[in-house]
């Protein structure tokens, strides 16, 4: 039974044929690489298109603050929380499937990225190596046009089926989708639902050097062993961001439990208790010194939740 008083959005919460897992009050430090964050109003998990739609719609009627999380390694989450809804695409989002004739993998926005480049290794197939290592879901990667200097996941994109609110299921060729550096066209509140990455038939012996290459290269540059967002601020134009810190000698330094890593300057880290405002004011200290010493504004590559 559902209250007299319960909004549109609590009643679909409880209504027990609405196919997702609800958690309120959720802590987002649970949900998130820097293990920082205080509570969402609801953290959902969705298990389907349908309650995905639903929910969303619901959200957008209400006016209430909706954003969809993949494993959260991009996210620096406040202390105070997120007073919306935070999504998790569940079971329909998480499958994957290789199609050997079209030389494509199709995977839902759910799916570990390191697990369709793991299935493509298993069948020899070669054009996902350089994401070898990388945290987070297909669908984050495809929003932040993840990888390397080289090679990004946006030159591999077939296409793309998202939701739109107001328009409802989009499919988008990838030649039809904008792919910069660490963004993409893809509009703010559409959500990515699943994916086709072109892949090619290669010796397995040759697929595997270069993942091994780039997963040596990764653990040596990174602090891949300790809590953080992954790279924290975007690479000027024709400059690294990481040598820029290194040079002011900001490597090392620490605000509370934040401290800039001591393997690569442009990761934040989480010593073991950090709050998002040790982190924040880490942020705002590093961009005012680059700023400083070379007149350079650095642009967070973190996305940040529930900050005024």
């Amino acid at each position: 039974m559902v209250a007299r008083h319960a909004s549109p959005l609590q009643a679909l919460l409880v209504d027990e044929r609405f196919d997702g897992d609800i958690y309120p009050n959720e802590p987002m430090a649970r949900h998130t690489s820097y293990r920082i964050g205080g509570p969402a109003r609801f953290y959902v998990r969705v298990n389907s298109v349908s309650a995905l739609t639903q929910l969303v719609d619901v959200c957008e009627q209400e006016g209430s603050p909706w954003v969809v999380l993949g494993r959260g390694s991009n996210v620096l989450v406040s202390d105070e929380g997120f007073s919306g809804v935070v999504i998790s695409l569940g079971r329909d989002f998480r499958s994957m499937r290789v199609d050997q004739e079209r030389g494509c993998i199709v995977a839902g926005a759910g799916v570990m990225l390191s697990a369709v480049v793991q299935e493509a290794f298993k069948r020899s197939l070669a054009g996902l190596e350089f994401a070898v290592g990388t945290p987070g879901t297909v669908g984050g990667a495809l929003r932040m046009n993840a990888g390397s200097r080289g090679e990004w996941i946006g030159s591999r994109v077939v296409s793309v089926t998202s939701f739109v609110p107001g328009e409802g299921l989009v499919l988008r060729r990838g030649a039809d989708v904008s792919w910069g550096y660490r963004e993409s066209s893809f509009a703010p509140n559409e959500t990515l639902l699943e994916c086709e990455l072109a892949v090619e038939p290669a010796d397995p012996f040759y697929i595997r050097g270069k993942m091994e290459a780039n997963l040596s290269l990764r653990k040596k540059s990174q602090p891949v062993n300790e809590a953080s967002c992954g790279s924290v601020f975007k690479n000027p134009e024709g400059a690294s961001v990481g040598a820029l810190i290194e040079e002011l000698g900001l490597k090392g330094i620490q605000m509370g439990g934040a401290r800039v890593s001591d393997v690569h300057a442009n990761f934040i880290v989480n010593t073991g208790q950090a709050s998002a405002r040790d982190v924040l004011c880490l942020i705002d200290h590093v961009q005012a010194k680059v700023k400083e010493a070379y007149g350079i504004q650095l642009t967070p590559e973190v996305r940040f939740l529930g900050f005024e």
